[in-house]
Protein backbone atom coordinates (compact mmCIF):
# COMPACT_ATOMS: atom_id res chain seq x y z
CA UNK A 1 0.00 0.00 0.00
CA UNK A 2 2.87 2.56 1.14
CA UNK A 3 4.63 1.74 -2.52
CA UNK A 4 1.33 2.42 -4.19
CA UNK A 5 1.30 5.84 -2.47
CA UNK A 6 5.09 6.29 -3.00
CA UNK A 7 4.14 5.86 -6.87
CA UNK A 8 1.45 8.23 -6.98
CA UNK A 9 3.46 10.76 -5.17
CA UNK A 10 6.16 10.32 -7.54
CA UNK A 11 4.07 10.60 -10.77
CA UNK A 12 2.13 13.69 -9.53
CA UNK A 13 5.68 15.69 -9.23
CA UNK A 14 7.15 14.60 -12.24
CA UNK A 15 3.49 15.70 -13.74
CA UNK A 16 3.32 18.60 -12.16
CA UNK A 17 6.97 19.55 -13.26
CA UNK A 18 6.63 19.24 -16.95
CA UNK A 19 3.31 21.15 -16.57
CA UNK A 20 5.03 24.23 -15.03
CA UNK A 21 7.38 23.72 -18.20
CA UNK A 22 4.91 23.89 -20.78
CA UNK A 23 3.57 26.99 -19.07
CA UNK A 24 6.79 29.24 -19.10
CA UNK A 25 6.87 31.70 -21.87
CA UNK A 26 10.01 32.47 -24.14
CA UNK A 27 11.12 36.13 -24.38
CA UNK A 28 13.35 35.99 -27.75
CA UNK A 29 13.53 38.50 -29.86
CA UNK A 30 11.54 36.81 -32.53
CA UNK A 31 8.50 38.46 -33.11
CA UNK A 32 5.12 36.26 -34.16
CA UNK A 33 4.33 35.94 -37.30
CA UNK A 34 0.98 38.57 -36.94
CA UNK A 35 2.98 41.09 -36.39
CA UNK A 36 5.57 40.49 -38.74
CA UNK A 37 3.04 40.02 -41.32
CA UNK A 38 1.06 43.14 -40.76
CA UNK A 39 2.76 45.43 -43.48
CA UNK A 40 1.37 43.54 -46.45
CA UNK A 41 -1.80 42.12 -47.55
CA UNK A 42 -2.52 38.38 -47.62
CA UNK A 43 -2.66 36.85 -51.42
CA UNK A 44 -5.67 35.14 -51.19
CA UNK A 45 -7.51 38.21 -50.62
CA UNK A 46 -6.45 39.97 -53.54
CA UNK A 47 -8.35 38.18 -55.57
CA UNK A 48 -12.05 40.17 -56.57
CA UNK A 49 -10.22 43.52 -56.19
CA UNK A 50 -11.58 45.88 -58.44
CA UNK A 51 -8.91 47.55 -61.20
CA UNK A 52 -9.51 50.74 -62.24
CA UNK A 53 -7.11 52.66 -65.13
CA UNK A 54 -6.71 56.62 -64.36
CA UNK A 55 -9.61 58.00 -65.14
CA UNK A 56 -11.28 55.83 -62.22
CA UNK A 57 -13.45 53.37 -64.86
CA UNK A 58 -13.56 49.81 -63.32
CA UNK A 59 -11.45 47.93 -66.24
CA UNK A 60 -11.90 44.75 -64.81
CA UNK A 61 -11.07 42.37 -61.33
CA UNK A 62 -8.04 40.20 -59.95
CA UNK A 63 -8.75 36.82 -60.51
CA UNK A 64 -5.28 35.51 -59.82
CA UNK A 65 -1.70 36.30 -58.56
CA UNK A 66 1.18 34.42 -60.42
CA UNK A 67 4.28 34.02 -58.19
CA UNK A 68 7.46 33.08 -59.85
CA UNK A 69 9.51 29.94 -58.19
CA UNK A 70 11.42 32.01 -56.10
CA UNK A 71 7.66 33.44 -54.22
CA UNK A 72 7.80 36.76 -55.44
CA UNK A 73 4.68 37.65 -57.23
CA UNK A 74 5.32 37.92 -60.97
CA UNK A 75 1.75 38.19 -62.67
CA UNK A 76 -1.78 39.43 -62.41
CA UNK A 77 -4.52 38.14 -63.35
CA UNK A 78 -7.40 40.44 -64.16
CA UNK A 79 -10.56 39.50 -65.81
CA UNK A 80 -11.95 41.91 -68.27
CA UNK A 81 -15.89 41.63 -69.10
CA UNK A 82 -18.33 39.22 -69.02
CA UNK A 83 -20.79 38.78 -66.55
CA UNK A 84 -20.60 36.80 -63.53
CA UNK A 85 -17.41 35.22 -64.59
CA UNK A 86 -19.30 34.11 -68.66
CA UNK A 87 -17.49 35.54 -71.15
CA UNK A 88 -14.38 37.22 -69.13
CA UNK A 89 -11.17 37.63 -70.92
CA UNK A 90 -8.25 36.83 -68.53
CA UNK A 91 -5.15 38.51 -69.46
CA UNK A 92 -1.79 38.80 -67.27
CA UNK A 93 0.10 42.07 -66.36
CA UNK A 94 3.19 42.19 -64.87
CA UNK A 95 2.85 42.53 -61.33
CA UNK A 96 5.11 45.46 -61.17
CA UNK A 97 2.98 47.64 -63.26
CA UNK A 98 -0.26 47.43 -61.08
CA UNK A 99 -0.85 49.25 -58.18
CA UNK A 100 -2.44 48.47 -55.14
CA UNK A 101 -4.22 51.54 -53.27
CA UNK A 102 -5.61 51.34 -49.92
CA UNK A 103 -7.81 54.70 -50.32
CA UNK A 104 -11.38 54.18 -51.74
CA UNK A 105 -11.83 55.05 -55.05
CA UNK A 106 -12.76 58.75 -55.60
CA UNK A 107 -14.81 60.18 -58.41
CA UNK A 108 -16.04 63.69 -58.64
CA UNK A 109 -19.65 63.78 -59.02
CA UNK A 110 -22.40 66.73 -59.49
CA UNK A 111 -24.38 67.13 -55.87
CA UNK A 112 -27.93 68.35 -56.48
CA UNK A 113 -28.98 71.44 -54.96
CA UNK A 114 -30.60 69.74 -52.18
CA UNK A 115 -27.36 68.60 -50.78
CA UNK A 116 -24.97 71.48 -51.92
CA UNK A 117 -26.90 75.02 -52.52
CA UNK A 118 -23.69 75.87 -54.51
CA UNK A 119 -24.12 72.84 -57.27
CA UNK A 120 -19.88 72.77 -56.79
CA UNK A 121 -18.63 69.43 -57.32
CA UNK A 122 -17.75 66.65 -54.69
CA UNK A 123 -15.52 63.82 -53.66
CA UNK A 124 -17.33 60.56 -52.92
CA UNK A 125 -15.87 56.94 -52.94
CA UNK A 126 -16.45 54.16 -51.08
CA UNK A 127 -14.91 52.57 -48.14
CA UNK A 128 -14.39 48.65 -49.28
CA UNK A 129 -10.81 48.00 -47.60
CA UNK A 130 -8.19 48.78 -45.30
CA UNK A 131 -4.76 47.76 -44.19
CA UNK A 132 -6.96 46.33 -41.09
CA UNK A 133 -8.74 44.29 -43.67
CA UNK A 134 -5.16 42.50 -44.93
CA UNK A 135 -6.46 43.64 -48.68
CA UNK A 136 -6.15 46.77 -51.04
CA UNK A 137 -9.58 48.77 -51.42
CA UNK A 138 -8.61 48.51 -55.82
CA UNK A 139 -5.85 48.56 -57.64
CA UNK A 140 -4.99 50.56 -60.48
CA UNK A 141 -3.20 49.91 -64.10
CA UNK A 142 -2.76 51.69 -67.10
CA UNK A 143 -5.01 50.57 -69.84
CA UNK A 144 -8.41 50.92 -71.05
CA UNK A 145 -10.96 48.22 -70.74
CA UNK A 146 -10.37 47.95 -74.68
CA UNK A 147 -6.83 47.33 -74.48
CA UNK A 148 -7.10 44.58 -72.32
CA UNK A 149 -9.80 42.83 -74.09
CA UNK A 150 -7.09 42.81 -77.06
CA UNK A 151 -4.35 41.71 -75.06
CA UNK A 152 -3.93 37.25 -75.84
CA UNK A 153 -5.61 35.89 -73.18
CA UNK A 154 -4.15 34.12 -70.57
CA UNK A 155 -4.82 30.29 -69.75
CA UNK A 156 -3.44 28.50 -66.93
Amino acid sequence: MISKIAIALVSIALLTGSAFTQTTTSTSATPNAASASKDGWRASKLAGVDVYNEQNEKIGDVSDVILDQSGKASAVIIGVGGFLGVGEHLVSVPFDNVKWVAEPVRSTTALTNSQNTTGSAATTGTTRGSNDNWYPDHATYSAAKDQLKQLPEFKY
